[in-house]
């Protein structure tokens, strides 16, 4: 999948856009690629000579993977964005440097009404690097006639 094309499904641009390439995608399943560069805003201090990504822009790579996935449960309905609700149970296994690629697994669990549940993956060298389950609501905006707008 093109870069457009996950502009299209996602709202995340550059610099939080985190992911480069959709590898493998099916109804509840999806695997996404990021490299980390040296130029990352985010490792630029953390850590100053022994740079590593963030523990939480590993969860938003997740997050992000997520919501492509979900992009086609919301039927196109346009402004649909997913919204993280709830991370549980981040592990963090192996540290993660510029240079480094990783592959990006996000399933889906369950979903009860406009409530999601899935888990996400983070694999460095085919090992696991992180994992956490998380849930998130789909928020679809109002248009003027439900906020209030109208009746003004």
């Amino acid at each position: 999948m093109s870069i457009e094309a996950i502009e299209q499904a996602i709202p995340h641009r550059p610099p939080m856009r985190l992911i480069d390439e959709i590898c493998e995608q099916s109804e509840k399943s999806i695997v996404c690629k990021k490299t980390f560069s040296a130029d990352e805003f985010f490792v630029q201090g953390h850590f100053p000579g022994q740079p590593i990504v963030p523990g939480v822009i590993q969860c938003e790579c997740c997050l992000q993977a997520g919501a492509v996935l979900l992009h086609q449960q919301m039927d196109g309905a346009a402004g649909s964005v997913p919204v993280a609700t709830r991370m549980d149970s981040v592990k963090f296994k192996r540290m993660i440097r510029p240079d480094d690629s990783v592959e990006i697994h996000v399933t889906l669990n369950d979903q009860l009404s406009n409530a999601f549940y899935l888990t996400g993956k983070m694999m460095l060298n085919g090992k696991l690097a992180m994992r956490l389950d998380f849930a998130v609501s789909v928020s679809v905006p109002e248009s003027p006639a439900t906020n209030g707008e109208a009746e003004r």
